[in-house]
Parts: structure tokens; C-alpha cells; sequence
């Protein structure tokens, strides 16, 4: 495997009209995880999964999209269920995940990664519930220095009960982050009222060697120590759903860093620019076609390849 991820894997129940929804395996990591594999990289995903009937399709959605599921546990607890309002620019969402199979994940002892594994995932709803929270904290410091790992906060804050704490333990990860990515909403909500150049020079000294911040349709900023910003402009689509397209991107930053060679933490501050500019360049367009499907649908990593502009 080069790529792993751990986190939550629930069940979205997208409307399609007035009280009627329609079931999709989901969760954001795991969005990023079918992304990951459709590019072409070796993906494992870690999670606990319930016995239920839900956790028995989250498991067959993972394998058939060839995820190795080699680090999954199972649990009598229920699956995470979730329901997604779609909207015009945005979406809302319900999370029910109290008691559930993937908050209750506390393997002990921790999972040891392989070598070949590169790049770690981490972030979403699955750090707002212990025993989860606290015990991917702990995976992610073992694994920090060994491998490049990936933080994206995916916020919701209609989940988190007490926002102070939630940013202090922001912090906390950071110390252990090395590429951050986040949305615009997620910078308006751990840093209100601060310019993004701002919250990221501040993010960038807390441990990251970059962090990039998405805008949906207008794009995504680099920012990097010691080097301006390089922003990316967002190929124009027709968008039918935007469901899945920050997961995408997030998964497209690290397929594409490895496609460049990078392997090494370090290596990300010292990227030359051409290299980053296609990195962000792929993650934008692999969003953008998703983007053009309902639901989170990543495209593969030939689809990528014919959309991306020609040099």
C-alpha cells in the first residue's frame, strides 16, 4: 500500500425530494480512500464496521472499489448513518453517531503500517467521539516522521459541542500534520474573521510544511514557509452535485505528490513550483469532474488524465 486512511465509514442518505433520501456508502476519509484507489495508488483504509446491515455494505463498497481492508475491525455496535440536504452552493448535514462501530474504534496494540505506505489520512467527524478521537490521535503521533501525513478537518459544526476545545485540539494535530488541507469553511470556522493568508502563515508554524485552502468553484491557494501563495484556478464544469469533491481533492493532492516522487515530509516544502502547480492541477480537476456526478463519484485516473490542460 502507499496510501492510508482511518477514520469513519457511515451511510449517507442524500435527499432526492421532499422527506425522500437515497442510502450511499460514505463517510469523508473513506470518500477519499475510493478517490485514492480510482487514481491509481494502494490504498488500505482503517475503521471499525458493524455487523449490521449497514456495515456489511460499507465493507463490499470498500473491497469493491479495491480498498485493502487488511486493518478493519468489526463490531456489534450500529453503523453511523447520515443525512445530507443538498443546496445550491452547499450542503447540510445530520450525523447520527453516538455508540457507533467506527467512534468506538480503540484497536490496542495500534496498527503497524507497512514501509511501503507513504502517505497517512487522517480527520473528519471521527475526531469529535471518543474513544476514536483520542486513539487516532495517538496512531497519527506513532506515525508521525515516518510517513507524510495528510490532515483535513472536514468541520461540522453543528456536531461539535464545545468549539474552544475543538480548535485547542486542532492544535494539538497540527504538531503532527505535514500537509493541511482545508476548505474555506473550515478556515472561516477554526479562524473567524482572519484572512486565509493570515491563518495560514499560522497553521504553517505550528508543524505543516503546506496547506492548502479550497474555494470550491473559484479554486484553491498553496501556501507554503517562505514562498507566495500560488493559487489554482477551478476547471469549469457543469456541476450536477458537489458531494465528495474536497474528499477528492484531498486525495488527488497525495496521488499526485507521489506521482512527483515525494515520499519524504520535507520534500513538500521543497517541491519546485512547476511540480506543485500539476499537483494542484490534478487534485483540482479530479474534484471538478466529480463534481459533474451525482454523489460522491471520483472519476479514475484516466478520466483525470484526458481533462487535465494540455502543456
Amino acid at each position: 500500500m502507499r496510501i492510508a486512511l482511518v477514520g469513519e465509514a457511515l451511510i449517507d442518505f442524500t435527499g432526492s425530494g421532499s422527506m425522500a433520501f437515497q442510502g450511499h456508502c460514505g463517510g469523508s476519509p473513506l470518500n477519499s480512500a475510493v478517490a485514492c484507489v480510482r487514481l491509481g495508488q494502494a490504498t488500505a483504509y482503517l475503521t471499525q464496521l458493524s455487523t449490521d446491515l449497514f456495515g456489511e455494505q460499507l465493507l463490499q463498497h470498500m473491497q469493491t472499489n479495491g480498498i485493502n481492508t487488511r486493518f478493519v475491525l468489526r463490531s456489534d455496535a450500529p453503523s453511523t448513518v447520515a443525512f445530507v440536504e443538498r443546496g445550491p452552493l452547499t450542503n447540510r448535514y445530520a450525523f447520527y453517531s453516538r455508540g457507533s462501530a467506527d467512534s468506538g474504534w480503540a484497536p490496542d496494540p495500534l496498527p503497524r503500517l507497512p514501509e511501503s505506505c507513504r502517505f497517512l489520512h487522517f480527520g473528519s467527524i471521527s475526531l469529535l467521539q471518543d474513544p476514536a478521537a483520542s486513539r487516532i490521535g495517538e496512531f497519527i503521533a506513532a506515525n508521525a516522521g515516518q510517513r507524510i501525513v495528510v490532515f483535513d478537518p472536514n468541520v461540522r459544526l453543528s456536531l461539535i459541542s464545545d468549539l474552544s476545545a475543538y480548535r485547542q485540539r486542532v492544535q494539538q494535530w497540527l504538531h503532527h500534520t505535514d500537509l493541511l488541507k482545508l476548505s474555506d469553511e473550515d478556515v472561516d470556522a477554526l479562524a473567524p474573521g482572519v484572512p486565509h493568508d493570515a491563518a495560514a502563515a499560522t497553521w504553517l508554524q505550528a508543524g505543516p510544511y503546506a496547506v492548502v485552502i479550497t474555494s470550491g468553484g473559484e479554486g484553491a491557494v498553496l501556501y507554503r514557509r517562505d514562498h507566495p501563495a500560488m493559487p489554482i484556478a477551478a476547471p469549469k464544469v457543469k456541476v450536477a452535485d458537489t458531494i465528495g469533491a474536497g474528499d477528492t481533492f484531498t486525495a488527488g493532492l497525495s496521488v499526485a505528490l507521489l506521482n512527483e516522487g515525494v515520499i519524504d515530509a520535507a520534500e513538500l516544502g521543497d517541491l519546485p513550483n512547476p511540480a506543485w502547480l500539476r499537483v494542484l492541477q490534478f487534485a483540482a480537476t479530479a474534484a471538478a469532474l466529480n463534481c459533474t456526478r451525482e454523489g460522491a463519484n471520483p472519476p479514475t485516473l484516466a478520466e483525470v488524465q484526458a481533462a487535465l490542460p494540455k502543456v
